[in-house]
């Protein structure tokens, strides 16, 4: 079940060159790593960043359900990002969670915190899903 989510960070080169990780995978949760390195940001973690974490964490959880296959397509459709403090050379980890799954419409939340546990991001993912 988790086959197309994990497919999703490993396989694109934009993830790859962010240096994200898979953490953990569940049904409708997934949480994700983004090791810091000096081209996100010396001063602070650019936003695009933490936003592409975000997307990506969403779009995993969102693929985490055993009635999706390959065959099955998906896109954001709306992505809300508060962000709540500067992060300065840290590690960010963000954990996704699906709110409510309806036939086409997914609706997720992430948050994002250091690796002090300083809780940086809060967003609202909503994601249209066909099976």
């Amino acid at each position: 079940m988790y086959k197309i989510a994990r497919n999703l960070i490993e396989s694109q080169a934009f993830t790859r060159h962010l240096g994200i990780k898979i953490t953990k995978l569940e049904q409708n949760k997934a949480c994700l790593t983004l090791p810091y390195d000096a081209f996100l940001g010396e001063e602070r973690i650019n936003g695009g960043a933490i936003a592409s974490l975000i997307d990506l964490s969403a779009t995993c959880a969102f693929w985490c359900h055993p009635d999706l296959s390959s065959k099955s397509r998906g896109a954001t459709i709306s992505l809300n990002i508060n962000f709540m403090k500067l992060v300065r050379k840290s590690d960010i980890f963000a954990a996704a969670a699906v709110e409510r799954r309806g036939s086409n419409i997914c609706v997720g939340s992430v948050t994002v915190r250091t690796s002090n546990d300083e809780k940086v991001a809060m967003a609202i993912a909503t994601y249209k899903l066909n099976t």
